[in-house]
């Protein structure tokens, strides 16, 4: 119940972050507005048209994810069923995939419920072991066993990518104090997200200026060497002067950014080859700028897992 009535509580830590990305955002906005009115090209056209972007999501995490922990949990529950849905809407799934897919729909809300109580050791196996026991078995009851195998490793990879990644990024918010880090769970979700999207932002800005070699032209051909490994050393960098907002040393820190910018372009490229494969260029529509909401978290989906358990080996 004290989560449900927690009053709005942020750290000066908080404060402070909260206020640099408003000023990022705003300094953005200025500066592209007024590079428009001098040049107009398609790299501009996509950069105001992200930053538009940037803006919605800023406002909805911080109303998500600092306001109170109930709707940060409702919130990410959200963004796991709006993925799951999209990942739904673009792979080939059977009439007979159906009941399949309603398990994977009813996991959200018991994956967040373990996630709101606190429940590690359940939480942890409660999808990788016995939803990826169940849905076979629940597909099988369907009779219909042509292109089972395909629904058999679509169905379990789009809960994995949709619901188990995401929902710790609601765990984190569920960890138990640490004395003297008053960021809490708050600080490792703003952590956690900024850099992230810090990583994408800065990947595309060194692409743009100084891309040359491509890593995968036929899965991202946007992406490139120059830009990856400018986005993880920038990464490296925003995160060690953002170590405030977690309980870890500088080393540890530095190696966690390192693993978020490299997992982050995973998850990016992984979703970016299922697009290929079916033959879409998003996912979706629901963001201007960056497509559906899957576009927007796939590295997400394999950042947070990986930062949640360094965390939790670390300082717990």
């Amino acid at each position: 119940m004290d989560k449900l009535i927690e009053s709005i509580n942020l750290a000066g830590e908080i404060q402070m972050v909260i206020g640099v990305i408003l000023g990022i955002l705003v300094l953005s906005s200025v500066l592209f507005w007024t590079w428009g009115l001098f040049s107009s090209s398609d790299g501009l056209s996509e950069l105001k048209t992200r930053t538009k972007s940037w803006w919605a999501m800023a406002a909805l995490f911080l109303l998500a994810a600092l306001i109170s922990p109930i709707i940060t949990y409702i919130g990410i529950g959200f963004l796991s069923f709006a993925a799951l849905r999209e990942f739904y809407s673009v792979i080939q799934l059977r009439k007979s995939d159906r009941a399949g897919m309603l398990w994977c729909y009813l996991a959200i809300p018991i994956q967040y419920y373990l996630a709101y109580m606190g429940w590690y050791e359940l939480f942890i196996i409660f999808i990788p072991v016995f939803m990826f026991i169940w849905i076979p078995f629940v597909l099988v009851l369907s009779g219909e066993t042509k292109m089972i195998m395909t629904s058999m490793a679509g169905l379990p990879t789009s809960i994995m990518l949709c619901v188990f990644g995401l929902s710790h990024m609601a765990y984190l918010i569920s960890l138990p104090s640490i004395p003297g880090f008053d960021p809490g769970g708050k600080g490792l979700l703003l952590f956690l997200i900024f850099i992230t999207q810090m990583n994408d932002v800065m990947q595309f800005i060194w692409g743009k200026l100084f891309g040359r070699h491509k890593i995968l032209p036929k899965i991202s051909p946007n992406k490139t060497w120059e830009g990856f490994l400018g986005g993880m050393v920038s990464s490296m960098i925003i995160g060690y002067f953002m170590k405030f907002l977690t309980p870890l040393g500088d080393s540890e820190v530095i190696l966690i950014s390192f693993l978020i910018a490299g997992v982050g372009f995973i998850g990016d490229v992984v979703i970016s080859a299922i697009k290929r494969d079916m033959g879409v260029k998003d996912m979706g529509g629901a963001i201007p700028g960056h497509g559906g909401v899957l576009d927007r978290i796939d590295s997400l989906s394999m950042t947070t897992p990986i930062f949640f358990h360094l965390v939790y080996f670390f300082a717990y």
